[in-house]
């Protein structure tokens, strides 16, 4: 071996055994950096909704079809509705969810474990009734249900801890009514069988249940009267009217406007879930939320 050669070989293992750890180290950062960075979203997410034929059902199908576009496949959660969901994102359960706001006693605002990806529609609070044998006024207040059997949803729903508020600015004592806890549709099918007074829950105007109980004889309406106090005393709600005839023009019904109160559903996630699938989430809610918007 020719000195030349010897001293080139001499000369590279210095200098890996000198610049060797400090390679070794540099690719380890790099190795370390790519973990706790994380540049690749998850390409698959657990969606939240509610009930099945709910708004909140029908909103999550247009989320999965846009997610897929997108290569991110979305697995559609059922549940009870708002305070469900809200439960689902904190137990890590969900990593997206429809969350109704004043549907739940802690303010999300404040809450460490999830945050908001934008505000998304509005949802009516409808009060359907019929009247009892011997009154023919309409139900005007919350203070005409007193005594009536009434069917404020389940806990998961978030519609319970929603009118448990309106009726503490009203000063009503939720023991002189006959709250009920049913389900959507077995509420429904057993206030139109004449075995509940009133039924109660919030949902976009597009849901087939509002539509169709809009259309049946014999069912009212309740006009909140009042919801222009309700929004200034709960920030969480807005006055909204349903216009007259909007329902059916033919027929002018409603015959006048009503006025309801609502309030916002946003969709939620996790403060865990990556960034660059929120700003994907985000971009799709915009124009889902404008879709609605022009409805």
């Amino acid at each position: 071996m020719s000195a030349a050669l010897r001293y080139t070989l001499v000369s590279l293992r210095a200098g890996l055994m000198t610049a060797g750890p400090f390679a070794l180290l540099a690719l380890a950062l790099l190795v370390l950096a790519y973990w706790w960075l994380d540049p690749t979203p998850p390409r698959r997410v657990v969606l939240a909704t509610g009930p099945a034929q709910s708004a909140y059902d029908e909103f999550g199908k247009r989320y999965q079809k846009a997610l897929a576009a997108n290569g991110i496949e979305v697995v559609l959660l059922r549940s009870e509705g708002s305070s469900e969901n809200l439960e689902l994102l904190r137990s890590g359960k969900a990593d997206l969810g429809f969350v109704q706001a004043g549907s739940d006693a802690e303010s999300v605002e404040e809450d460490s474990q999830v945050q908001s990806l934008g505000k998304l529609f509005l949802e009516p609070v409808w009060l359907f009734y019929r009247n009892p044998p011997g009154r023919r006024a309409p139900i005007t207040s919350l203070s005409g249900l007193v005594g009536l059997r009434v069917n404020v949803g389940t806990p998961g729903s978030g519609v319970p801890a929603l009118i448990q508020r309106l009726l503490e600015a009203n000063r009503i004592d939720p023991a002189t009514l006959q709250l009920l806890r049913l389900d959507q549709t077995p509420a429904t099918v057993a206030f139109l069988a004449g075995e509940l007074d009133a039924i109660v829950f919030a949902s976009a105007p597009e849901s087939l249940m509002v539509q169709m109980l809009l259309q049946t004889p014999g069912v009212q309406l309740m006009d909140f009267a009042l919801s222009e106090a309700y929004a200034r005393r709960l920030p969480f709600l807005n006055p909204v009217v349903l216009p007259r005839g909007v329902v059916d023009i033919a027929r002018d019904w409603p015959p006048q406007d009503v006025r309801l109160v609502a309030s916002t559903t946003s969709l939620l996630t996790r403060n865990t879930t990556h960034p660059a699938l929120q700003q994907v989430v985000l971009r799709i809610g915009t124009i889902l939320g404008e879709t609605v918007a022009n409805q």
